[in-house]
């Protein structure tokens, strides 16, 4: 990784803004070097460029499109064959391979979402900030602690409106549990359990070293450019579509994919910050893919009015042991979330569904407390209501809360790879005991993809 004098914010910018190479920068000259927010007036669409748009980010621009006040203005996709059955959705519709010539050509967007493997969130998210517009980013947030950190920055420093794909953060389900809990439902929560069926029910590469084999690339897919930041390699199908998430280079494995969701009920209601140290077991590693299965636990230091916090998450099969107090025709669930308190046992569906208490009969006891956070009128329109008004705020997981949420989930991999528990300092952005996993923090990129000026960016 080439190294760069230390950055000043005004620099950073200037530099961002007359790059042409450097991925993340997005290979467009701009004039500014403090751009503003992106303004939408009151009588004019919001004009979204949607990029990665042959899988879930397809399904998130199809429901965007569903928006009255909203235009789908650009698409963009490496793998146009993959894509062809979205791209047809929408006649008409400039259609780009490269981000930076959707970014360089399209001046008009006021936004952009953000659909494609991790490995390109951050370089995507952080080009489009950079010129003023709002980003919709799917989950996980980044692919690295590292870039999680600079998303948060650059979406506080630039004024944008910003989310991250969990739709679960605006469900009924997430306020009623932090409403319980903040009302001593439970009493005094001091452990929470969190499960998911992934991976193997849909993709299966983890556990596994990368593939030798030298099949050709298919048509309409540009390798290279799918490739981006990671290490050079031939292609394979073990790697698209949706393989990519169990290999480190590409994806976050299942805390990256389902964390993200069944953990947020956690981190929303016990405002838990980051772990203090970190502690993992699983199936043997590799240096290519994550394990076939983990069991991470996180430990919250004493916040506030709480006390320290226990968190451990359960992948690949595993499973939390059964509350005591749970009836024996009682079902865990595929995906899940529970919380132990002093008083009782709060239990919740994957996606941060409607909570329960355990047993049966407290739920049937339970006096609820009046309603005290304001309902969401749905993740999405919330996002565009919010980039609308010009008020970060009201998009209830943007960056400020979703970038030190995927960065503390991220934490819980260190130690699969350290083989030990890991001290983590969260103010220096380092594992204290295990200097040897820096390159895990803050990953080296590609010659030509590079986020080097990142790493002075975050001092």
């Amino acid at each position: 990784m080439p190294t760069h004098p230390a950055l000043t914010r005004r620099t950073f910018l200037e530099h961002a803004a007359l790059a042409t190479t450097g991925l993340w920068l997005g290979g467009c000259a701009t004039s500014s070097l403090t751009p503003r927010a992106r303004r939408i007036a009151p009588d004019e669409k919001m004009r979204i460029g949607c990029i990665g748009i042959g899988g879930q980010g397809g399904s998130v621009t199809a429901d965007l499109a569903t928006f009255p006040d909203v235009q789908i203005a650009a698409l963009c996709d490496v793998d146009q064959t993959y894509a062809a059955k979205n791209i047809k959705k929408y006649p008409g519709v400039p259609l780009y391979r490269d981000y930076r010539e959707m970014l360089e050509k399209e001046p008009k967007l006021h936004a952009v979402m953000v659909g494609t493997p991790d490995h390109w969130h951050a370089p995507i998210s952080l080009a489009a900030m950079q010129l003023g517009l709002h980003v919709y980013c799917e989950k996980p947030l980044a692919h690295t602690i590292e870039e999680a950190r600079l998303m948060g920055r650059v979406a506080r420093e630039t004024g944008v409106v910003t989310q991250m794909g969990n739709a679960g953060h605006a469900s009924e389900g997430l306020r009623l549990t932090k409403e319980w809990i903040d009302a001593g439902a439970i009493g005094k929560v001091s452990e929470v359990h969190v499960w998911s069926d992934r991976p193997g029910k849909f993709w299966r590469s983890q556990g596994h070293r990368r593939p030798t084999e030298l099949p050709p690339v298919p048509a309409g897919l540009d390798w290279n450019l799918w490739l981006g930041g990671a290490s050079n390699r031939p292609y394979h199908p073990d790697y698209l579509p949706r393989q990519w998430r169990g290999w480190q280079d590409f994806g976050c494995g299942a805390v990256g994919d389902m964390a993200v969701h069944n953990a947020d009920p956690a981190f929303y209601a016990l405002d838990l910050g980051a772990p203090d140290w970190v502690e993992a077991e699983s199936s043997p590693t590799n240096p290519d893919s994550f394990p076939e299965w983990s069991i991470l636990t996180y430990h919250f230091p004493a916040k506030g009015r709480r006390g320290p916090i226990k968190m451990i998450w359960y992948d690949g099969g595993k499973m939390p042991p059964r509350p005591a107090e749970l009836e024996a025709d009682r079902a865990l669930g595929d995906n899940g979330i529970y919380f132990l308190g002093t008083k009782g046992v709060l239990l919740a569906p994957g996606w941060s569904g409607t909570p329960r208490l355990v047993p049966e009969s407290k739920m049937q006891a339970l006096v609820r407390p009046e309603k005290s956070i304001a309902r969401s009128v749905g993740h999405r329109r919330e996002w565009v209501d919010a980039c609308r008004a010009g008020r970060p705020e009201d998009a209830k997981a943007g960056f400020w809360y979703s970038a030190p949420f995927t960065e503390a989930l991220l934490v819980g991999l260190l130690p699969l790879f350290a083989g030990k528990r890991i001290q983590w300092d969260a103010r220096t952005m380092s594992a204290l005991n295990a200097p040897e996993l820096a390159p895990l923090i803050r990953k080296s990129y590609r010659s030509g993809f590079d986020l080097a000026i990142a790493h002075n960016l975050i001092a």
